[in-house]
């Protein structure tokens, strides 16, 4: 497919809007026969047996051979060649980039994960960030020329239509998307975090069909990604989701945002490495406690979760009460929502029932009866490839949307 497809998309040509709506109808539902994409799309069977064939012979689907059916004539089926185009998605994390490329198909194709990177909000930080992007194309298994689109995730707040980041590398007047499209040399799209790790579970992670979801991400901060009738909801200005700045506290502690008393001063990852600081200092004993002073070699939220998933109690005691305060405030959104499912997910999720427990138990206690019965309460299917996976998926859904 190589980016010939891409430039006749936006000359707007009837004949490649038609292939667009083909590849993202099979992308969406699978293979297909003729007469099916044909009622589908409301077009005539001449029309879609002619563009069928064109597309094949340029390389965009492929014939899978004869449908077996009950009787009478068997049709062929019809669907896409996963190698005609790819897609890379890459995550900024404060200590490590991850990079995806998946297929046509949404298949993961590669991946690295962990890529050391130490964010600073700079020409200079960003730059290191296209080099590690740049150096990932370049020994990737496939012909840079393939590559239709990249997606590159940030936290805070990321407008996705306009292409602007208003929180991280928002120092020249130009959309950030234009800035990366150009030293990377691709078209580039950026967007949330915490959207796309919901769009990733979505996609390929724990839901089943479900089409108004919450994703909670508890990681440093907090924020929600939220689904409604099967599409991402962004707000007018891609600001949405932002819950973990909801004013919950009289607490006195300075929040990242600059304001006091939010909802992630008191039940986020910085949270529980602030708390659990305090509570070593004050006396308790952890299997932690010989690594909070330790300058060169400071404690890392990684290791506090290691720490709740090998029974140390003061890290247990910590994320339990975490997930009671949080679960509180999920049971509000519950009530405003209505959801089918509320996914934990982000860096605690990875506790696992340590957190997921009393977030439950609070949830039933605060949420009104009618309303939580609906909704079920799930863990992140795909923990920390979350982001990765959704960052592909959005660089796909750029260019075939549903």
């Amino acid at each position: 497919m190589e980016r010939r497809l891409i430039k006749e998309i936006e000359t707007g040509s009837k004949s490649a809007l038609l292939k667009k709506n083909i590849i993202t109808h099979y992308i969406y539902n699978g293979s297909s026969t003729i007469p099916d994409l044909s009622k589908e799309l409301n077009l005539s069977i001449p029309t879609v047996t002619k563009i069928i064939n064109e597309m094949c012979e340029e390389g965009y689907l492929n014939d899978y051979g004869k449908l077996e059916t009950s009787g009478g004539r068997h049709p062929n089926l019809y669907g896409l060649n996963p190698g005609s185009a790819y897609f890379i998605g890459v995550e900024v994390k404060q200590s490590a980039v991850n990079i995806g490329l998946i297929n046509l198909k949404g298949e993961m194709v590669e991946q690295k994960m962990g890529i050391p990177y130490r964010f600073e909000n700079s020409i200079e930080g960003l730059n290191r960030l296209c080099a590690l992007v740049t150096d990932f194309i370049t020994h990737m298994p496939v012909s840079e020329e393939k590559v239709l689109t990249i997606n590159i995730n940030l936290s805070g707040r990321v407008n996705p239509e306009s292409g602007y980041s208003f929180s991280q590398f928002n120092f020249e007047e130009a959309p950030l998307a234009d800035i990366l499209s150009d030293k990377l040399s691709h078209k580039v799209s950026v967007d949330n975090d915490t959207r796309a790790m919901a769009y990733g579970e979505y996609m390929q992670g724990v839901v089943k069909g479900e089409r108004n979801i919450l994703f909670v991400n508890v990681s440093w901060g907090i924020g929600i990604g939220i689904i409604i009738d099967g599409k991402i909801y962004t707000g007018k200005s891609g600001f949405s989701g932002e819950f973990g700045h909801i004013p919950a506290y009289d607490n006195e502690i300075l929040c990242h945002c600059g304001k006091k008393g939010c909802l992630e001063t008191e039940t986020s990852g910085s949270a529980f490495y602030r708390i659990l600081h305090e509570r070593i200092r004050n006396g308790e004993n952890s299997i932690l406690s010989r690594r909070i002073d330790d300058k060169d070699s400071p404690l890392s939220l990684e290791e506090i979760i290691e720490s709740v998933n090998n029974d140390d109690l003061l890290c247990i005691d910590i994320v339990e009460k975490i997930g009671l305060k949080l679960g509180k405030h999920i049971a509000g959104l519950i009530n405003l929502f209505n959801p089918e499912l509320v996914i934990i997910g982000g860096e605690l999720s990875r506790t696992n029932d340590y957190i997921a427990l009393p977030i439950k138990s609070a949830i039933r206690k605060y949420s009104l009866n009618m309303v939580n019965k609906d909704t079920s309460i799930v863990v992140s299917k795909l923990k920390e490839r979350a982001g990765i996976v959704g960052a592909c998926m959005l660089a796909r859904s750029r260019v075939f949307n549903a």
